[in-house]
């Protein structure tokens, strides 16, 4: 089955069906055949492999059906697969969209630069404890997600992963993922510290943001 999955993956169309889906939006087979450049039908079939493998899920909503990862845990493998591209790859990427090194999201949570000094930062103020893969809420944390009105317990109880690690692919060190992950992004849109760029992975870091990540974590964008 490994293998199987290895070769799925390896194709370079798949590949990169499974990189465009990163930015967490679900996409029509067309959308995702023109983000490609392959035809429809070529398309359709890549993404009948995906889905046999389950590794994508379809929704249809009216006339048109929208692919997505079929779980979270897809997204991470892809992004940590692609922490194993050569020097020159990875440059390449960066040099057609420079920001994306600094702050993007990884499906439903933060990554670049500043996603992996925040997912530091909560280590070394003693809100999580890093643990081989995952990252372990501390009492200490508890406390602080929730004065941020982000409900651990409630997250706690989603059939996701709460709070794992996830190697960020341009710098090579863990970024936060999973529910909590994913909490702490949408908090940081809704308060309007970052913001979503057309056509990218890529956010921007707002004034307000700039203020709240150095208050918070240390951070400088």
């Amino acid at each position: 089955m490994l293998n199987y999955i290895a070769q799925l993956i390896g194709d370079p169309i798949r590949a990169n069906i499974l990189w465009t889906l990163l930015d967490g939006r679900a996409y029509t087979a067309s959308e995702l055949a023109a983000a490609v450049d392959t035809s429809a039908p070529n398309c359709s079939m890549h993404l009948a492999k995906l889905i046999k493998a389950d590794l994508l899920t379809v929704e249809a909503q009216g006339r048109h059906r929208y692919y997505t990862f079929s779980r979270p845990e897809v997204a991470y493998a892809v992004e940590a697969l692609a922490a194993l591209l050569p020097a020159g790859n990875r440059d390449a990427v960066e040099k057609d969209d420079p920001p994306i090194r600094i702050c993007r999201s990884c499906y439903d949570h933060l990554a670049g630069r500043i996603g992996v000094q925040v997912a530091e930062a909560l280590v070394q103020q003693k809100l999580l404890v890093q643990e081989n893969k995952q990252f372990l809420l501390t009492p200490k944390g508890t406390r602080w997600f929730n004065e941020k009105g982000i409900d651990t317990a409630a997250l706690q109880r989603q059939r996701r992963n709460f709070s794992r690690t996830c190697i960020d692919w341009t710098e090579r060190r863990p970024h936060l993922a999973g529910s909590l992950g994913a909490a702490l992004l949408r908090l940081m849109l809704d308060e309007n510290w970052l913001r979503k760029k057309a056509n990218s992975r890529a956010m921007a870091v707002t004034a307000k943001g700039q203020k709240a990540l150095y208050q918070l974590f240390g951070v400088v964008s």
